[in-house]
């Protein structure tokens, strides 16, 4: 079970001394609920076709109960309105995730920002 109020203060401090660097940080995770709208300048979610997610997971190993799950989150864009319910409508980016060229032109998106 995850400590959100802990690693908050955990990743505060960390993207507070990024920050006195001069260093963006890349924040990955899941979900975003929980996360303070202060602490991104962009927000990327990534997509992918059920059926490109379905193949993944069951590489990875997945149970056919956590597949499930994902799918329906998948479907029911659930990260995607989290996202739009908690960050400016600006800074929240659907992008598409199914092949190499698509993850490698995200990477360079995030690399330019």
């Amino acid at each position: 079970v995850l400590d959100e109020d802990k690693l908050l203060d955990v990743m505060e401090g960390m993207l507070e001394e990024a920050a006195s660097d001069g260093a963006g940080v890349v924040v990955d995770y899941h979900s975003c609920d929980f996360f303070p709208e202060r602490w991104f300048d962009l927000v990327l979610v990534l997509r992918a076709r059920t059926e490109v997610l379905y193949d993944r997971l069951t590489k990875r190993g997945y149970s056919e109960k956590k597949r499930a799950e994902n799918m329906e989150c998948e479907i029911m864009q659930v990260v995607l309105e989290e996202a739009r319910e908690g960050y400016a409508a600006e800074i929240v980016h659907e992008v598409p995730s199914n092949t190499l060229e698509e993850m490698e032109s995200n990477v360079r998106r995030v690399e330019q920002w």
